[in-house]
């Protein structure tokens, strides 16, 4: 049996492939067409996924869509009825909805396959379209790859299918939704708020101010505390005279792909913390302070919503997903603040791994299949072989060496101490919005200007954005106040006080890391390199960026070199092909 699940007409879209229940392979739509959050219907990575199954569309059983057109229906007109404005905006999210009711026929007629299919001439062997609830998507992206047979489940993000947060128990094969909170009310339009008036105005930069927090003092905690209220059910809502979304409605486009919605803040919002910075201003304290404050109070959100599902299921597994799920700080202090002892989230906790998700969700919860032994499945997008990068590289006439798997981590390592700055291009990429070891750009951890060099060489981004460390598994507890797996750089940890000075380049101004575990049976290329760093420094850890400048992660070998080429990286490793300046 296959299923071909899509997130389609959204930000993020992405597909995925399962034979059997086994997801095959999974990528993003921005990867292979360049655009950061590249939103429509996913054609490319479909593509991608039916080659890597080897088979055409006609021979899918399922296709699995990660929205629901049909969800919240009564709720939907309500919000409408508000005002011509908001129903205008619902207006646009219903014609998205015809989108995807018509998503089976635009599917195949962009991939030129199923001609009749195409037509709307439906014939038996075509597959049968399923519709799965954009957060009942999220839950199954996290449960059913968890290592967990029991977990209480919690999805937060801005929102989709009219729900922003919804909480439910899994066991087994099975999930049972709780409770939800529906759109206007959502935390992730709080955070997205605040990232527009702090100068952010990109969709998906909220993982600026979560970096520029640390920066600042929580000083205004009863302002922004004002803007939502903790309920007493475990639940939130916001104050709606802070938001041009419960009256007007807020459109949201995606230009040639690339997503954009309009200010969220209101009016009120202005009156009550000044004027909204633009983009290209300075940051003050005032905007520092601001941002620790948003990010302290969306933690005590998020910790209220995860107290009171764990008194409720009587739990100790929580398994969370949604962009809100993407705040790495919230995510590490998680067990601490919380009556949970273990977290999993997947390496696309974001709209993305609803692709996953909705495939997941259909052939346990709706075909009633047992689950899979677990595993990791971070690498699940397209990889290229030594001969195929060769192939590329003659042509473009670029001059390389072949090297054997030991000189290779003999030679990163020595151009990473001699601060050097290596794009490592390995296996098959990653999926989701981490950088894990296959798709990474890596330098030395110890070099205080390790984030100057950079900068300087590559990424020219704020400075106030940090850098992750990868570490081997078996040396977190040497390095870390908590001793847990990370394998998907998912959690931010407090780096023990006496390392700090020891790997300046990936601690942040506040002493934390965003790190990434890496053990030998999840990526033994990576898990080597790292080895080797540590035999010549005593440091098992290794400075590792996402492999792109200011474009999404690169997929194919002409990304990398692309990128190479036009930065001042000092050396490009290509599985074992390595080009040098």
């Amino acid at each position: 049996m296959y299923i071909l699940s899509l997130n389609a007409y959204h930000g993020d879209a992405s597909a995925a492939i399962f034979k059997n229940g086994e997801l095959l392979a999974a990528t993003e739509e921005e990867r292979i067409r360049r655009v950061k959050h590249w939103a429509g219907l996913p054609v490319e990575a479909a593509k991608f996924c039916l080659q890597e199954a080897g088979i055409s569309l006609a021979e899918v059983d399922y296709l699995a869509v990660s929205r629901d057109p049909k969800a919240k229906i009564l709720e939907k007109a309500v919000y409408a009825l508000r005002s011509w404005t908001a129903f205008g905006a619902l207006q646009n999210r219903a014609s998205n909805s015809l989108k995807i009711t018509k998503i089976i026929q635009d599917l195949a007629r962009a991939i030129g396959d199923n001609n009749d299919y195409a037509s709307g001439r439906v014939a038996a062997a075509y597959p049968s379209v399923k519709f799965i609830e954009h957060h009942r998507s999220h839950l199954a992206s996290a449960f059913f790859a968890s290592p967990f047979e029991e977990a209480a489940l919690l999805s937060i993000d801005g929102f989709g299918d009219f729900t922003s947060t919804m909480r439910a128990v899994g066991r087994g094969n099975r999930m049972e939704v709780m409770d939800s909170v529906s759109y206007p009310h959502s935390l992730g339009v709080f955070y997205t708020a605040f990232t527009q008036f702090l100068g952010f105005p990109h969709y998906g930069d909220e993982y600026k101010v979560m970096g520029l927090a640390p920066y600042g003092q929580p000083s205004l905690l009863d302002q922004v505390r004002d803007v939502v209220y903790l309920k007493n059910n475990g639940l939130f809502q916001l104050d709606a005279k802070y938001f041009r979304h419960f009256r007007e409605g807020v459109s949201m486009s995606w230009e040639e792909g690339a997503p954009h919605i309009e200010p969220l803040f209101s009016n009120e919002f202005i009156r009550k913390f000044g004027p909204a910075r633009q983009k290209d201003e300075p940051l003050t304290d005032y905007h520092r302070d601001l941002a620790a404050s948003v990010q302290r109070v969306c933690e005590e959100v998020i910790f209220h919503i995860a107290n009171d599902l764990q008194r409720r299921t009587g739990l100790k597994n929580l398994c969370v997903a949604g962009g809100v799920a993407q705040n790495s700080v919230a995510n590490g202090k998680l067990v601490q603040n919380t009556g949970f002892e273990r977290i999993f989230i997947p390496p696309a906790g974001h709209d993305a791994g609803t692709a996953v998700g909705a495939g997941m969700y259909l052939y346990h919860q709706m075909l009633d299949n047992p689950r899979r032994p677990f595993r990791h499945h971070a690498y699940t997008g397209a990889i290229f072989s030594d001969e195929e990068i060769e192939a590329y590289l003659e042509r473009r006439q670029v001059v390389f060496e072949r090297l054997t798997d030991a000189q290779i981590y003999d030679l990163v390592t020595d151009c990473l101490l001699n601060a050097g700055v290596v794009g490592w291009f390995q296996g098959r990429a990653e999926f989701g919005p981490r950088a894990l070891g296959n798709r990474s750009i890596l330098a030395d951890p110890r070099r205080a200007d390790a984030k100057d060099l950079l900068n300087a060489k590559i990424k020219r981004r704020e400075s106030f954005r940090p850098f992750a460390p990868s570490i081997l598994m078996e040396h977190v507890a040497d390095y870390f106040e908590q001793n847990d797996s990370v394998p998907f750089m998912e959690k931010v940890f407090l780096i023990k006080p006496d390392k700090r000075t020891l790997i300046p380049a990936v601690t942040h101004i506040d002493g934390t890391g965003r790190l990434q575990t890496v053990e030998q049976g999840d990526n033994p290329r990576y898990y080597a390199l790292i080895r080797r760093f540590y035999e010549k420094t005593g440091v098992p850890v290794l400075l590792n960026t996402s492999f792109n400048e200011n474009e999404p992660i690169v997929n194919a070998p002409e990304h990398a070199l692309e990128c190479y080429l036009r930065t001042k990286m000092d050396m490009l490793v290509m599985g074992n092909i390595v080009i040098k300046r």
